[in-house]
């Protein structure tokens, strides 16, 4: 069975103010809901005509009113099925939706998780969206994280969230409850690598990507902190990571957490839910960005979930009894 594709066909004259200019560069300032490197690749696959002509070259300077017919192709690469899972939409219009995602779902269908993730959801509820590369996914949350995402249901919409992330201006800001009781907020700017060992983890190595990660603290607890945090950069496992590096793991995190830290004469109740919690406490509680094609600038939050706030009146039942003091 061949690969569906979708067809792009695109015409503009070349303006004034890009006389001079590459036609690579032009063609993405004329036609700004695509991505310089897939207009780049169109031009090298002859997709590109100038006055009639297929051009080839992406350095090939324009002299101004060029008349550009762009006849392309986007392919469909992978298809994946659509699935009944239900979704928490926060926000949606005929271009992007907000969701808030719960735990224990994937986001993506990758090894070990073929199916039942946030993308066939994705594709069970606005089928058209398979006509957008990831099924418009421009960021994720970990299988465990709770909180918000948001998906893009058309190429240009993907297109520009995308170039937000990229330029961090798309703003995104997590609660986390970590071991350890911090004294102070503050930012760790450390490099984010595969780990050299565990082929699934992250660590903080000098060969990673750069990754910030600002924090404060919101409540201290006896043997715990609750933080408010916020991305500058995205990368896999990162706050996950940079906190477990400061030595304030999160609650429960399966692959860079510590063993539960139990303060001095806790109540029982309190042992079982930090011996049973099994996932990172972490949620995705707000998320501000740019609308992509109204220009609007727009804001959602999303309420802990159950098992956080549970976990956050049991930290506070124990510090009523005993205090912050030292364990």
């Amino acid at each position: 069975m061949s690969t569906p594709h979708e067809k792009i066909q695109l015409q503009a004259n070349v303006p004034e103010n890009l006389l001079g200019k590459r036609l690579d560069q032009a063609l993405a300032e004329m036609f700004p809901d695509y991505s310089r490197s897939r207009i780049k690749e169109w031009i090298l696959a002859d997709y590109v005509k100038v006055d009639g002509e297929v051009l080839n070259k992406p350095r090939e300077k324009l002299v101004g009113d060029e008349l550009i017919e762009i006849n392309a192709e986007i392919e469909i690469q992978v298809q994946h099925q659509a699935q009944s899972i239900a979704l928490n939409i926060v926000y949606e219009d005929e271009h992007i939706m907000v969701i808030n995602k719960p735990t224990n779902l994937v986001v993506h269908p990758g090894a070990g998780n073929g199916d039942g993730t946030v993308l066939n959801a994705l594709l069970n509820h606005a089928p058209e969206i398979a006509n957008v590369p990831r099924a418009g996914i421009v960021h994720r949350l970990d299988k465990d994280t709770t909180g918000l995402m948001v998906v893009a249901k058309t190429i240009p919409a993907q297109t520009h969230l995308v170039e937000q992330l990229q330029a961090r201006e798309i703003s995104r800001e997590y609660e986390a409850v970590v071991i350890g009781t911090m004294v102070a907020g503050g930012t760790v700017d450390a490099p984010i690598g595969r780990h050299p060992t565990k082929r699934t983890n992250m660590a903080v190595r000098e060969s990673g990507k750069p990754a910030v990660t600002h924090y404060r603290v919101k409540e201290k607890f006896r043997a715990h902190t609750y933080l408010r945090l916020k991305l500058e950069s995205g990368r896999t496992h990162q706050i996950r990571v940079h906190m477990s590096h400061l030595r304030y793991p999160l609650v429960g995190d399966p692959a860079y957490g510590g063993r539960p830290k139990l303060p001095k004469a806790c109540s029982e109740e309190m042992v079982n839910m930090l011996r049973t919690f099994r996932r990172q406490a972490l949620h995705a509680i707000q998320l501000e960005l740019t609308h992509p094609v109204s220009g609007e600038w727009m804001s959602w939050k999303a309420p802990l979930p159950e098992d956080f706030t549970a976990l956050l009146q049991v930290l506070r039942d124990d510090k009523s009894i005993h205090g912050t003091g030292e364990v």
